[in-house]
């Protein structure tokens, strides 16, 4: 008698994909957090993402999962997007809870009542403050609207969280230029590990500091911060501190080209810059990069100034200041105007250019074929010679330029 059927030969054993199991659990977060956000906002659930009011969406992704037992904590990233973003605004938010579907509520709750705020403000135009921009012969006219601080702190909160923003205001219409929308985030974070009596490890102190104006890090409005962080007391545990700015411009876009036409021509002078080989060659990209940019001029030179200085900075590893400095006139005369990253519209166009195409992973001769005419990198190169001659050991992580100079030959050029 047989205890045991055998299987059919036909029968075939279903074997889970880890990779499936953990999208199909990542769509179920998704959509918990969305169907809670939505209750708070009314908006509308359509495709994996709420459409609300004058063109936005939100889009959720999960981000770094752990498990601890009876916590689950994790990372949902915000993707907020209108027509009039030039970059999607993006807010990364830590929960947790007993169990995931907690952690998503907690998350909806944090976004709702933390970037959401500045958002709605905009939308509705409420409480504005006016922000006037003046630079390079360019005057824009901005209005802002600022987040309540989202703060963490472990043990007692005698102080009351301060506006983060006031730090920076000094500096930061510095950073603005010709875009419709600038959102700036502001992320403190500290971390206190006592003495530890049994190994030996004495106290230490992790500080974290970043600013991020329309996603891009910049380091010295950073620095402006470091008084107050250094303010918190050294209580043990983790504090951390947020805030969002939103400027909006009110007059109507007047720049002379879009992304579209920048990101365009920006991977197509990558791919001529890759078979370089003479100064003819060199020659007939200026022309091709003219016709590119629909005869813009002064946007082919910059595509060509900075695609070689963008992408030496992101291969070498050297640090580099937030500033970028235009050229005007000749010999003595020639005077130097600082301005920031920020404020030259084409120049986070042709990062997220150089990016996707380093994602394709282009052989290491192309790279160094373009990175070779980069100025910053030359001189560079001149400095690790130097240090090296005099045996003195150094990472490139150590070497600091504080920006990109450069010079337009075009008499009408303005920055946009």
């Amino acid at each position: 008698m047989a205890l045991f059927k055998k299987k059919k030969k036909d029968e075939q054993v279903q074997e889970v994909n880890p990779q499936e199991q953990l999208k199909k659990e990542n769509e179920a977060l998704v959509m918990e957090v969305l169907t809670n956000l939505n209750e708070k906002l009314n908006g509308t659930l359509y495709d994996n993402c709420i459409i609300m009011p004058k063109g936005y969406t939100i889009d959720v992704q999960v981000g770094n999962k752990e498990d601890r037992g009876a916590v689950k904590l994790i990372q949902f990233i915000f993707i907020i997007k209108n027509d009039e973003f030039d970059e999607p605004l993006l807010d990364p938010v830590d929960a947790q809870g007993g169990t995931e579907q907690e952690a998503a509520k907690m998350a909806a709750d944090i976004f709702y009542a933390g970037l959401w705020h500045p958002i709605d403000m905009a939308i509705n135009k409420k409480n504005p403050a006016p922000i006037s921009v003046d630079f390079l012969g360019q005057h824009y006219d901005f209005d802002m609207y600022c987040q309540s601080v989202v703060r963490i702190r472990a043990g007692e909160q005698p102080k009351q969280p301060v506006l983060l923003a006031k730090y920076l205001m000094n500096e930061l219409p510095k950073y603005l230029g010709s875009k419709k929308y600038y959102w700036v985030r502001i992320y403190l974070a500290k971390l206190h590990v006592p003495a530890n009596e049994e190994t030996g490890e004495e106290a230490k102190t992790r500080k974290m500091i970043e600013v991020r104006v329309n996603g891009s890090v910049c380091p010295q409005l950073g620095e402006l911060l470091a008084p107050y962080i250094d303010s918190w007391d050294d209580t043990e545990g983790f504090a951390c501190e947020k805030q969002y700015v939103i400027f909006v411009q009110r007059d109507e876009d007047k720049c002379p080209f879009n992304k579209e036409l920048v990101m365009t021509a920006a991977k197509g002078c990558l791919e001529l810059m890759c078979k370089i080989e003479t100064r003819e060659d060199y020659m007939a990209l200026a022309e091709k990069l003219e016709e590119m940019t629909e005869g813009n001029k002064a946007l082919a030179s910059e595509i060509r100034i900075f695609i070689p200085e963008i992408l030496a900075k992101i291969t070498v590893g050297y640090r580099e200041g937030d500033s970028l400095f235009l050229l005007e006139g000749e010999g003595d005369d020639q005077k130097q105007i600082e301005f920031k990253k920020t404020q030259l519209r084409s120049y986070f166009y042709l990062q997220q250019a150089i990016l996707e195409f380093l994602a394709s992973r282009p052989p290491q001769e192309e790279v160094k074929k373009i990175v070779v005419n980069s100025v910053a990198f030359r001189e560079l190169m001149k400095v690790q010679k130097q240090l090296t001659d005099q045996g003195q050991k150094f990472n490139m992580s150590d070497l600091f330029v504080p920006g990109t100079s450069y010079k337009i030959g075009e008499p009408d050029y303005k920055v946009w």
